[in-house]
């Protein structure tokens, strides 16, 4: 036998040897028990009355490890009417769970109940005793503990003697063998303490250490006490909430205003619907339950209790309210009450069961309308006869949540049918009301949320509750699930008849599961205030669509989903899939997804349908929304400015857009549908950066690695791509330069016509810098005309095309694309010519000196020195070098210009000196270029027709002569800028640039007096840095 065969065998042989089929201890736990060693005493107590109730004590010896010794453990159990109301033991457990010793015990008695003998109560025993064996009894009691008893047995003996002791005053003596009174209140053993001090130190980790999972665990322990109808499931309940409300952070989060985090928050929403389930305990005492109400509203009433919707009050109805309700917005919704997590749960103490047609539907399922009908009955049934439950939706779920936890499955699964019948009776009802309205509202394309009160998301999940307690009648056997998990795409369910007093409806509970999942999801409603709230609805809405996935449709589960997804498209403003809806309804995205792939294989027009239907997105339009998708516009991305803000916007556009992703792979090679698709895009989704997810996904799609391409679909996402192109033109995204190359890809595989097409239209897609760095650029490539294995002829077109928009962009911002026109021009003598004179025309305007001695540098490089030394002349026009400048990035610029000019000749040279002496004023920077050009000869570029002296220029005569004169008044003037505010650490460092500067000086031919006047005039200008001057005569003399 199996380990766990052998647990299941031992609860329940267990529940039998205490005498009453269904009780078993909480936290029941075998672990270990069978490596335990038995020992009991040789005559263990075993007192008995008619097996109501017992007490069993035993010592239990736990065999010796490697690293353990022996241990031997005392261990009594108290039994009261099949429940085990009490344990101690030896080994000091801290847990709430019974530890491995009382199982054992418990173990031994269930299997060998031969072996321990049964007795009767000790009071029994000593009545038939003589005086003296009573004192041998006694005596040999204390010799054998009297360490332990004999303090007790003096002060025991002392108030017997005692003719005035309180003891005296009782008839009898206490006999624990015996057990209770019949009137003593009896309830399974719960050690409160540790309760108390296991919650407290879970939320003490703050849901580090698996502490959620452990509280999880406790409040799955609550809800099996309550299946298992033991009266500590409430009492464990309380404890847990006691230390939830006593939790120090609760303070701290109110304290700084922040919410609670998500986690600890899902562990409170759970507090609260077990709460529901308690009160609503259809055979839960008055008394009960206003002990219960009066903690509730207390905890309720205290400051630091968390809200219900996390952040904001709520406007939802109250869960007594009835069903129908209200088409619009409450008008004083700021005056709404505070309502906590416990607010549901005290309206839940005002329901009550009494109620005759309630009674009746959950206790027969043949329960039908009578053949005659009182006044007032036609509301209790529909045409078909069956029941209906008329109440306030998610209360009438709490109902069948509470009726499944406290052990009532059949009647829950009756009350659920009920609750579908009127569901169905509503929807019909509705679908009538919409066919009288139908004009007007698509008309004026927009409704009212009929339902401000969303199913999905809701506190008491009744859309998960009803679906839970459907599937759970048509689960497999546990044998039979072990079989299929071993074989994929194997239901886990079968078909469960539904059981009815009514003529045979061939329904199953499975059917009704998925009808009323269906219905439930495609409720229209608002969306909720508060960004827990609205990610509760996300989240619900996953958690639903999973569970639906679990179900293989069959042809009845099809059938079934193609009735409510035409109800659903025909249901108007009740429906999310309506054709006209509120602004801010609740996106179906998420459900469309579903809907879309599971009816695609059964009915394709239907699923598209649908689904396009779905992918809009009212809140971020401007104009009203329509269910019509023939006519693609997009309109301008909105930020919802109403009270409240969509916290989970960019969540529910992310799956707007895998609502597309879906549909585009499913129209791969469908050019209709694909169009269709498209179109949906293009007028729903706002967001470039998940239309350019789209466009890659759809490129992804068509250019499989293992086949040909799909030109369809490729002609789909180059479509996206030039629309995000469009997009993003005007606005800043990190991702623009990422998606104009991924375009030029796109448009590479669709063909040589997509290139010219953007090429032909690059103003409406990128900017001149984009349409000529990095488009024309890739489109020229070799890569690209190999790729595409062009003739001669499409290349010719393709160049001309490059060069024509690398002429326009020039024309347009000369400043950043002129390089990248010349470049592209190369090839065609005329259109180089333009771009040339395009870059002269701007030079003296909007260009600055960086930019044309690069494109000057760039004509060196292509063998146009004279031009390369007119733009470099253009160049030194804008530039400005100031005294202190003499690491500026443009010096090399510089000196490269005056080594241009110098090769060229003594004419180019004596241009460009002016403009150098005009611009810089940097006194090592001109003594560089001087001593550069008085090395060599000028001339030496050998330009044709051009006549080279040979000879080296004087500095005494032009053009070298201006050039000396304006270094050495650069020195003279820097001399004294820095002389200004110079520091003594600094003064080594200045005779050096006095040195340099008498060795510009010296280049005159009066250089050595021109600088000993220089010298002079220093040292009586500056005669108060004693110092610095006398640092200066050691030098200089």
């Amino acid at each position: 036998m199996s380990l766990a065969a052998r647990v299941c065998w031992c609860r329940s042989v267990f529940v039998r040897g205490l005498g009453a089929a269904g009780c078993k201890p909480p936290g029941w736990r075998v672990l270990g028990a069978a490596l335990l060693d038995i020992a009991m005493h040789e005559q263990p107590w075993l007192a008995l009355s008619s097996f109501q109730r017992f007490h069993l004590s035993g010592t239990v010896t736990e065999p010796a490890t490697a690293t353990e010794p022996e241990m031997t453990y005392k261990v009594a159990i108290s039994f009261d009417r099949c429940k085990i109301t009490s344990v101690t033991c030896g080994c000091g457990n801290k847990d709430i769970f019974y530890c491995a010793h009382v199982v054992a015990l418990s173990l031994y008695r269930i299997r060998k109940p031969d072996q321990v003998k049964l007795r009767l109560p000790i009071s029994e025993t000593l009545f038939q005793m003589n005086r003296d064996q009573l004192q041998k009894f006694v005596q040999y009691l204390i010799t054998a503990h009297h360490t332990e008893v004999l303090p007790t047995a003096q002060k025991l003996a002392d108030e017997i003697l005692s003719s005035n002791s309180e003891i005296n005053q009782v008839h009898g003596a206490p006999d624990p063998t015996a057990g209770a009174s019949i009137d003593d209140e009896n309830c399974w053993h719960l050690d409160e303490e540790q309760v108390r001090e296991q919650v407290k130190l879970f939320l003490s980790q703050g849901g580090y250490y698996g502490s959620g999972k452990q509280l999880n665990s406790m409040f799955a322990k609550v809800r099996e006490m309550l299946r298992m109808r033991d009266s500590n499931g409430a009492r464990m309940l309380t404890l847990i909430t006691e230390q939830f409300m006593a939790d120090p952070r609760l303070s701290l989060w109110r304290q700084q205003g922040t919410g609670i985090t998500e986690k600890c928050r899902q562990l409170w929403d759970e507090l609260g619907a077990l709460w529901v389930c308690v009160v609503l305990n259809p055979h839960c005492k008055l008394e009960e339950k206003s002990c219960w109400l009066r903690q509730l509203r207390k905890w309720g009433e205290m400051d630091v209790c968390p809200l219900e919707d996390g952040n904001y009050g709520n406007e939802l109805p109250n869960i007594t309210n009835a069903l129908t309700q209200s088409s619009g917005h409450s008008q004083d919704s700021l005056a709404r009450p505070r309502r906590t997590v416990f607010t549901r749960a005290i309206e839940g103490c005002d329901l009550h069961w009494q109620d005759s047609h309630l009674q009746r539907i959950i206790s027969s399922d043949f329960y039908v309308s009578p053949s005659y009908q009182r006044e007032g009955e036609s509301l209790l049934f529909n045409s078909q006869g069956q029941p209906l439950w008329l109440e306030h939706v998610p209360t009438a779920c709490a109902r069948v949540d509470a009726l499944r936890s406290h052990g009532y499955p059949r009647e829950a699964l009756r009350l659920t049918v009920a609750i579908i019948n009127t569901l169905r009776l509503q929807q019909q009802r509705q679908l009538e009301i919409y066919k009288h309205q139908k004009k007007e509202l698509l008309q004026r394309g927009a409704t009212t949320i009929t339902n401000l009160e969303g199913w999905v998301g809701h506190p008491l999940n009744p859309i998960g509750c009803l679906f839970l307690t459907l599937t759970e009648a048509c689960r497999l056997e546990e044998e039979n699930c072990l079989e299929i998990s071993e074989q994929p795409g194997q239901s886990l369910y079968q078909h469960v008849p539904v059981a009815t007093g009514s003529q045979d409806s061939g329904e199953s509970y499975l059917s009704l599961a998925l009808e009323v999942a269906l219905m439930g999801m495609g409720q229209q409603r608002v969306m909720p205030e508060g960004l827990y709230a609205q990610d509760k609805v996300c989240r619900n809405e996953e958690q639903i669509i999973a569970r639906l996935q679990d179900l293989e449709l069959d042809p009845v589960l099809v059938q079934t989903l193609r009735k409510q997804c035409i109800l659903l498209l025909e249901g108007g403003p009740f429906s999310g899939l309506g054709e006209v809806i509120h602004r801010e309804s609740v996106p179906m995205h998420t459900f469309a997804k579903y809907l879309f792939s599971a009816l695609l294989p059964h009915d394709a027009d239907l699923a598209y349908k649908l689904a396009l239907r779905a992918m809009r997105l009212p809140v971020l339009e401007t104009t009203a929304p329509s269910g019509d998708v023939t006519h693609p516009h997009h309109l301008v991305s909105v930020v919802p400015s109403r009270y409240p803000r969509w916290f989970t916007l960019g969540h529910l556009e992310s799956q707007q857009c895998e609502l597309a992703s879906t549909m585009l792979t499913a129209a791969k090679g469908d050019m209709l549908r694909l169009r269709t698709v498209l179109e949906a895009i293009q007028k729903n989704i706002h967001s470039s950066s998940l239309i350019f997810k789209l466009a890659q996904d759809a490129f992804k799609i068509a250019t499989p690695a293992d086949s040909n391409s799909d030109t369809t679909l490729l002609n789909v996402a180059l479509e996206l791509g030039l629309q995000v192109m469009r997009m993003t033109l005007s606005t800043l995204n990190w991702r623009r330069r990422e998606m104009v190359r991924w375009l030029v890809t796109c448009a590479t595989e669709v063909g040589v016509r997509a290139l010219v097409s953007i090429l032909q239209s690059w103003y409406s897609l990128f900017t001149p810098t984009e349409a000529t760095s990095i488009v024309a650029a890739t489109v020229m490539s070799h890569n690209t005309i190999l790729r595409l294995s062009l003739d001669y002829p499409q290349r010719e077109e393709l160049a001309s095309c490059a060069r024509t928009l690398a002429l326009q962009c020039a024309m347009k911002d000369p400043q950043n694309c002129a390089l990248s026109a010349l470049t592209l021009c190369e090839k065609d003598h005329i259109a180089f010519e333009t771009a040339y004179q395009i870059v002269i025309d701007a030079a003296s305007t909007g260009m600055t000196y960086t930019q044309l001695f690069t494109i000057a540098r760039y004509m060196e490089h292509r063998g146009y020195p004279l031009r390369a030394f007119k733009l470099a002349s253009l160049a030194m026009t804008h530039l400005n070098l100031a005294y202190n400048q003499d690491t500026h990035p443009a010096i090399n610029d510089v000196l490269w210009a005056c080594a241009l000019s110098h090769s060229l000749g003594k004419n180019e040279l004596a241009a460009i000196i002016p403009l150098v002496v005009k611009s810089v004023h940097c006194a090592t920077v001109l003594s560089d270029i001087l001593r550069r050009c008085t090395m060599t000869a000028p001339g030496l570029a050998g330009i044709p027709g051009r006549r080279n002296s040979g000879k080296l220029m004087s500095t005494d005569k032009a053009p070298l002569r201006q050039l000396l004169d304006a270094t050495i008044s650069a020195y003279i003037n820097t001399t004294h800028s820095r002389l200004t505010h110079i520091s003594p650490r600094h003064y080594g460092e200045f005779i050096e640039f006095l040195s340099k500067a008498r060795e510009t000086f010296l280049l005159a031919q009066d250089g050595h007096i021109q600088f000993a006047q220089f010298i002079d005039n220093l040292k009586q200008i500056y005669k108060g840095k004693k110092k610095l001057m006398l640092l200066v005569r050691e030098r200089f003399g």
